[in-house]
C-alpha cells in the first residue's frame, strides 16, 4: 500500500534521509525506531504528502505522490482522507474554538453536510470517551484530553492509515496504557498503523514489525519487533540504546482485546 523507493531528503543540505526503501502492507502495524536526528519525523512527513523527497519515489496505493498532484484539490482531499496524521504535539494540531468544531473541521473541508458532520463528530467523540466535551476550548484541556481530541479530529474522516509521531509525548501512565490499547483496538479494526516512537515496549506492544533507523539517515534493519529487540547490540550500534537502559512491560490487561473501534470503524 506504501512504498518508499530509495528516497533522499535534506533540509538546506543537511541530510534527513538517504535512500530509504521500505513496503508497507495494507493492515500492518509498523514503528519506526531510532535515535534523534535520524529521519523519522521526516518519513511520517513524506508519507502525508507535507514535504516531498529530493530523490526517489513515494507510492500511495499504485499512486506516485508528486507536488503537482497534491495541488490538485481533489486527489488531495482524497489522499489525506485516507491518512491521517496524529502529531507529536497535540496543541500544533488543534486550532478551533470548540473540541466540536475541531473534530468536525475535516468532515466540513471534505464538502459533507452538517447531518453526517454531526454523525461522525458523535461517533468520534464517544470512540474516545470525550462525550460532554463538545463545547469545551481545546486549549484549556489536558495534555491527555488534547491528544484525544487530535485523535478524534483525524478519525473523524475514517482513514484507512493512522500515522502517528511519538503518540505518547507528554502522557501520564495511566492515558499510555489507554491509548496502546486503543491503537491495538484500531489495528484489529483493520487499520495500518504506522508510529514513531522511542518506547521500545510501546514499540513491543503494538507493532509486529519495526523499521530501525541509523544515525545516518538510512534503515539499518526491517524485522518483527520481538526479533529486532532481542538485538541489544543493533539497538546499541545504532545509539538508541546503552548498557543501562531496561526494557519494561505494560503487562496483561483482560481490556485490551475488547475492539473498541469497531462500532465506528465500519459505520461508513
Amino acid at each position: 500500500m506504501l512504498d518508499f523507493t530509495d528516497i533522499s531528503y535534506s533540509y538546506e543540505g543537511a541530510p534527513a534521509l538517504s535512500g530509504v526503501s521500505f513496503h508497507i502492507d495494507a493492515g500492518e502495524s509498523v514503528c519506526l525506531l531510532g535515535p534523534n536526528g535520524c529521519g523519522k519525523s521526516t518519513t511520517l512527513r513524506l508519507l502525508n504528502g507535507l514535504v516531498f523527497p529530493d530523490r526517489g519515489t513515494y507510492d500511495f496505493d499504485g499512486e506516485t505522490i508528486t507536488p503537482k498532484k497534491m495541488k490538485n484539490n481533489k486527489f488531495s482531499k482524497r489522499f489525506h482522507q485516507r491518512i491521517g496524521f496524529v502529531f507529536q504535539d497535540s496543541e500544533s494540531q488543534l486550532f478551533c474554538s470548540t473540541v466540536y468544531d475541531e473534530v468536525a473541521f475535516g468532515p466540513r473541508q471534505m464538502g459533507m453536510g452538517e447531518d453526517e458532520v454531526k454523525a461522525r463528530v458523535g461517533d468520534c467523540l464517544t470512540l474516545l470517551d470525550l462525550n460532554g466535551f463538545e463545547h469545551r476550548q481545546p486549549y484549556h484541556l489536558s495534555g491527555g484530553e488534547k491528544k484525544k481530541v487530535a485523535l478524534a479530529a483525524t478519525l473523524a474522516l475514517n482513514p484507512e492509515v493512522l500515522v502517528l509521531d511519538e503518540p505518547m509525548n507528554g502522557l501520564d501512565p495511566k492515558t499510555e496504557h489507554w491509548l496502546a490499547n486503543f491503537l491495538l483496538a484500531l489495528h484489529r479494526s483493520g487499520k495500518t498503523i504506522i508510529t514513531s516512537t522511542h518506547d521500545l515496549e510501546l514499540a513491543r506492544k503494538i507493532s509486529g514489525r519495526a523499521l530501525l533507523f541509523a544515525p545516518d539517515h538510512t534503515i539499518a534493519a526491517d524485522l518483527p519487533v520481538d526479533r529486532l529487540l532481542e538485538n541489544r547490540q543493533l539497538l546499541k550500534d545504532v545509539e538508541l540504546i546503552d548498557d543501562d537502559i531496561m526494557y519494561f512491560s505494560y503487562g496483561s490487561d483482560p481490556d485490551s482485546h475488547k475492539d473498541h473501534g469497531a462500532f465506528f470503524i465500519h459505520s461508513y
